[in-house]
């Protein structure tokens, strides 16, 4: 199939076929992911998880043993109140 690359605000952009789309079923707002290779653009649906849990997204930035990394705090004495502040 032949089509035509065309200007999109600032980008440009190219028509797929509804048929290839719903044979690999992607949908309008699916995420894709786009690989250049060699002469090639790969247009492949992304896999997505449903949202992640806190623990999950602390678990990919820290790596397995998050939980010894977090360091306990202390309670900070910040004075008494200098005005109508309420302290609780």
């Amino acid at each position: 199939m032949q089509t035509t690359i065309v200007k999109w605000g600032n980008s440009h952009g190219i028509r797929i076929p509804k048929a290839f789309l719903q044979n690999i079923q992607i949908r309008e707002n699916d995420s894709v992911d786009i690989i250049l290779e060699k002469e090639k653009i790969i247009i492949s649906k992304k896999n997505v998880k449903e949202h992640k849990t806190t623990r999950e997204r602390l678990m990919e930035f820290y790596g397995a043993g998050f939980d010894k990394k977090r360091k306990p705090q202390k309670e900070i004495d910040w004075g008494s109140p200098a005005g109508k502040e309420i302290w609780f």
